[in-house]
């Protein structure tokens, strides 16, 4: 038997060893960093193209092959995540078939295509000077924690994944967009910023919430004619060939009908869509969005790891955050370079008095190492004022690497030059570093400047509706009841006259001759009863006009009423119930008369009475009614046309009801 002890130690193994496994998968595979935007297998691939640049294409095999020595994972994690970042557009060049993001077709092996940095990726993402490196997995070579990149990437690419407990679906942005909304985070101005998918399509953002929320995403479908639709751009996240499937699958199951589908899809996408006779291009575009994936719901979830924890976020928080971190970088960038020059004016002055002073001449009678530096630091003392600093032992060493050719060869004029432009470089960059904001905009400016033309908007930003289903659903079914079976359901042939056409999205309200009521769903086969008295589709158009008799007076009452509020499935009454209570005429027609026939009485002057239905107000379908006799219990009900109504007399009365034979009290 166990010990308790013993069990406690196992739990406390378990939960240690979940947790760490939980946050490596968090950290290390599925969330991406806010600091770059990119997951580690980004950062190691972009890492390692700029190990292996040279300006020319590499093959994605040796890319593959140099990146498993920072990677601790198998080959195909890498290939798949690099053809998936070049796929974005942003970082890396492609060569060779990359596969197809329209059709969702998988890219040629690793050996067959090639791949290099973008112009765009040199230019904002590396820089050894801003780099903090550590050892790889294997201690062998150093990998960055994070690039310091310019762009804010998180924002510009999206990003997708899964982890333990959370996972993330970041959208992409407009390149120039975001840039613009920069600009405005550094001038504290306001801005709003919406996804632009690579597929295009059209995009209803009214419930989008700052890289949360939700979002509509539709395919850009065009009618060519009446007969032939096509659509030309997709939702994110779906191909054409998942967009077929879905049509095909909805065409099968009869809620569209088509004649013909092809996808001629290229460079750009073509899926072209013929249509049968009767069956016209406006009512099908309509369908197609409410039944297949011309049209989606996003439910985008910004969770990134910030500050080594994950952490769900806006996109206003990870472009603000980028945003100053790149004035930080730009600022960190002048200061590194304003340094250099700095040296560098330093080196060229030494140089300038040393040669032109004739400082060297002295060294000449020194014996030793040690009393020629001496002698050169104490000639150089009298100058000091000339110089950005205090003059060090690595300052005269290079002095005393000078070679008697440059010496004798010493232009004083070109020295003068140089000397002057690192002065105009100093002031310009000391002149930058007083207003980084200033500097920032003209920095993003550039970038605009140079690469705008590249990403235009691709995804339509508007406002749309969603498409109801119930209402463009084609009614290809047949809903019936057998009055004798009991039975109803599209699977049930339904007697004479008691049959209509639905849709699997529509609702039947079933009213029987007890005054019960429910609402039911479009079903195979349902047993009811064959006291059943009107049946039809819910609509909220519907006005009922009823003549029913109370069972414990034994008198009826005229009511109307619009169609009632109901929960589906859920019984209601439409009057008192009692045993001898029932229906005796129910119809929809407002402009209906009606003749009541009353129990015969030999002292009454006439044994029927005439209403119209017009005369009486419409109230809530729980509503007693008007009482047709206070004394006079109701035998039968005749519906009158225009012959009855002016007068003519008819012994014998009409059907009152749509589902009962005799309406007559028995």
């Amino acid at each position: 038997m166990t010990h308790p002890d013993q069990i406690g130690e196992l739990h406390q193994l378990f939960d240690t060893n979940f947790m760490d496994y939980t946050s490596y998968v968090i950290r290390e595979r599925a969330i991406p960093d806010a600091a770059d935007g990119l997951k580690p297998v980004q950062r190691r691939i972009m890492q390692t193209l700029f190990n292996m640049d040279d300006g020319r294409f590499q093959k994605v095999a040796n890319v593959v092959g140099d990146c498993m020595k920072l990677h601790p994972h198998g080959d195909q994690s890498i290939y798949a995540a690099l053809v998936n970042l070049a796929n974005k557009g942003f970082l890396i060049e492609r060569q060779g078939n990359f596969g197809n993001i329209y059709t969702g077709d998988g890219a040629s092996a690793a050996r067959y295509i090639e791949c290099r940095l973008s112009p765009l990726a040199k230019a904002t993402l590396f820089n050894k000077d801003l780099t903090t490196f550590e050892e790889s997995y294997d201690g062998r070579l150093q990998e960055p924690v994070v690039l310091p990149s310019k762009l804010p990437l998180l924002v510009l690419q999206g990003a997708e994944g899964i982890a333990v407990g959370m996972a993330t679906k970041i959208m992409p942005h407009n390149f120039v967009e975001v840039l613009e909304a920069q600009k405005c985070i550094l001038r504290e101005e306001p801005f709003k910023l919406y996804p632009d998918f690579p597929l295009g399509g059209i995009l209803d953002a009214h419930l989008y919430d700052d890289g949360n929320g939700k979002l509509k995403c539709r395919a850009r479908i065009d009618e060519t004619d009446d007969k032939t639709i096509t659509i030309t751009e997709i939702p994110y996240s779906t191909t054409t060939n998942s967009i077929m499937e879905s049509v095909e699958k909805a065409a099968k199951s009869g809620k569209i009908k088509i004649h013909s589908i092809n996808d001629y899809t290229a460079e750009t996408v073509e899926i072209e869509i013929k249509l049968p006779r009767g069956i016209y291009a406006d009512d099908t575009i309509k369908a197609l969005y409410a039944f297949t994936d011309c049209e989606i719901a996003i439910s985008p979830n910004l969770t990134v790891i910030l500050d080594n924890q994950p952490a769900t976020l806006s996109v206003t928080d990870i472009l603000t955050a980028n945003t100053h971190k790149l004035r930080d970088n730009l600022e960190k960038e002048l200061i590194i370079d304003l340094d250099r020059q700095q040296e560098r004016l330093q080196a060229h002055l030494l140089e300038q008095i040393f040669i032109e002073e004739r400082l060297y001449k002295q060294i000449e009678e020194c014996e030793s190492y040690e009393l020629v530096v001496e002698t050169v630091g104490d000639s150089l003392k009298p100058y000091r004022q000339k110089l950005l600093r205090d003059v060090t032992l690595e300052d005269i060493e290079r002095l005393l690497e000078i070679k008697i050719r440059r010496i004798s060869k010493y232009d004083l004029t070109k020295k003068e030059k140089d000397i002057k432009l690192l002065l105009k470089k100093i002031k310009v960059i000391k002149k930058h570093l007083k207003d980084m904001i200033v500097f920032t905009i003209n920095y993003i400016d550039a970038l605009l400047q140079k690469y705008a033309k590249e990403y235009p908007r691709r995804t339509e930003l508007s406002s749309f509706r969603e498409v109801n289903a119930r209402k463009v659903a084609i009614s290809n079914l047949t809903f019936g009841y057998q009055q004798e079976s009991g039975f109803l359901g599209h699977q049930v042939k339904g007697d004479a006259g008691f049959s209509f056409p639905c849709s699997q999205y529509d609702k039947i309200m079933l009213i029987f001759k007890n005054g019960m009521y429910k609402v039911i769903p479009v079903t195979d086969k349902l047993f009811v009863g064959s006291e059943l008295t009107w049946m039809g589709k819910v609509a909220q158009s519907l006005s009922f006009n009823m003549i029913y008799k109370n069972g414990i007076q034994n008198l009826s009452y005229i009511k109307r009423f619009d169609m009632p509020k109901f929960i589906m499935d859920k019984e209601y009454t439409l009057f008192d119930t009692h045993k001898r209570s029932v229906i005796q005429h129910l119809s929809l027609n407002p402009q209906e008369t009606i003749r009541i026939y009353y129990t015969p009485n030999k002292r009454a002057r006439s044994n029927y009475e005439d209403f119209s239905f017009a005369d009486f107000l419409i109230k809530a379908s729980g509503a007693k009614g008007k009482r047709v006799s206070n004394t006079r219990p109701v035998t039968r009900v005749k519906v009158l046309d225009k012959k009855d109504a002016a007068g003519q007399n008819d012994d014998e009365p009409q059907q009152s009801t749509l589902f009962s034979k005799d309406s007559d009290e028995k």
